[in-house]
């Protein structure tokens, strides 16, 4: 089975070119994703890997009309390998991930910089009701309330 899950930020614009076949046009966009490594190893600087992604047809036609450079997305497709004589007649050997689903991974109102500084602690009030938080659209849970039958409490 070939199948690959990825979340990262596009390092810049998709590149969208047109391929005619017969009387249609068919979009074909690529990008880079900057993915973050969950672990560095020893001396490693690098904490991200950047992978290369297509998308063909309207999946190509989706990242032109709403990725940008720094959006925060998700891909799940496959890894197609290739290779092609340069113009020097070396071989170049290519990885990349052909799109089959791709989605946002963050609000439309999330910072595009992937900074994130949490509000500011106050004092609960005494029989606070959950309230919206305006920056991250989650709620916030009054310290009065029993979280315990709550899913993911540690």
């Amino acid at each position: 089975m070939n199948k690959v899950i990825l979340m990262g930020r596009l390092t810049r614009d998709p590149e969208v070119r047109y391929s005619t076949s017969g009387d249609q046009q068919l979009a074909i966009a690529r990008y880079t994703l900057a993915v973050d490594r969950r672990f560095r190893r020893n001396g490693d600087d690098q904490s991200a890997d950047f992978i290369r992604c297509v998308a063909f047809g309207r999946s190509g036609e989706f990242a032109e009309k709403y990725f940008h450079q720094g959006i925060k997305i998700a891909v799940e497709g496959r890894i197609q390998t290739g290779s092609y004589q340069d113009k020097d007649g070396k071989t170049v050997y290519t990885t990349e991930v052909v799109v089959e689903n791709q989605e946002f991974a963050e609000s439309k109102n999330a910072d595009s910089s992937a900074s994130y500084s949490a509000p500011a602690a106050s004092a609960p009030k005494k029989d606070a009701q959950p309230t919206a938080d305006a920056g991250d659209g989650f709620m916030n849970i009054p310290d009065n309330v029993d979280d315990t039958g709550l899913p993911f409490n540690f």
